[in-house]
């Protein structure tokens, strides 16, 4: 699978900022993305330890689902280390060198990617979901456990319950209850793929759990990866 190689990595905030800033324009808010993807890509990282510092191990896993069984069709692993400073709002440049990696190892695209954390919903609206659909030109959006940015009315406590996450007065993102009376979700677009149909396919792929399985799946791929 083609990933572009569209910047170096950098070693401070404001080499790291200034990327953010070149690639936000080349990000497609607008178009619908697939209605109905056949396969969709979970991607995650683990740390080893407490993951603070840079150079902390790190396996970063992907996870092809077949979107209509929730199969896996193939995964891909890799194992590095943190290759920058935790910054609130950068840390997608901890993990992306590895994720990249195990990206690279896939034989085919999947339709959609889904991130273990944001798109838009982001300080520099540039968050992860982003930054990877960029990178692989594939529609991507981001899943995250708890909010980054923004300001939110919680949702009704039954599946499929929303509410809006604004901030700055746009709507960056959706608070997205996946069961029944759990803690919701946090999706945003990230490239690609517009916020409704994001939260459609989330629900679509989290039909027993809090998580979509695309996450669960690589989560434990990450996991199984950093003891093995």
């Amino acid at each position: 699978m083609e990933v572009r190689d569209l910047h170096p990595w950098p070693d401070t905030r404001e080499e790291a900022e200034a990327i953010q800033d070149r690639l936000r324009p080349l990000l497609d808010l607008d178009s619908p993305g697939p209605v109905r993807p056949r396969t969709v890509a979970g991607l995650d990282v683990s740390y080893a330890g407490d993951g603070g510092g840079t150079g902390t191990r790190l396996a970063a896993a992907v996870v092809v689902l077949d979107a209509a069984t929730l199969r896996v069709v193939e995964e891909s692993v890799a194992v590095g280390t943190a290759a920058f400073p935790y910054v609130p709002g950068l840390f997608a440049f901890r993990e992306l060198p590895t994720l990249v990696e195990a990206l690279r190892k896939l034989g085919t695209p999947p339709d959609l990617l889904v991130c273990d954390g944001f798109g838009v919903a982001h300080p520099r609206r540039f968050g992860l979901a982003c930054h990877v659909g960029v990178l692989t030109g594939l529609p991507a959006i981001g899943v995250g456990k708890t909010a980054f940015v923004g300001a939110y009315a919680a949702p009704g406590g039954r599946r499929g319950d929303a509410s809006p996450l604004t901030a700055g007065g746009e709507v960056v993102g959706r608070v997205l209850r996946t069961q029944d009376g759990v803690k919701p979700v946090f999706v945003s677009a990230g490239h690609r793929t517009g916020l409704d149909d994001a939260c459609r396919i989330v629900l679509e792929l989290a039909p027993d759990h809090r998580l979509p399985e695309t996450t669960r799946r690589a989560d434990r791929l990450s996991r199984d990866a950093l003891r093995g």
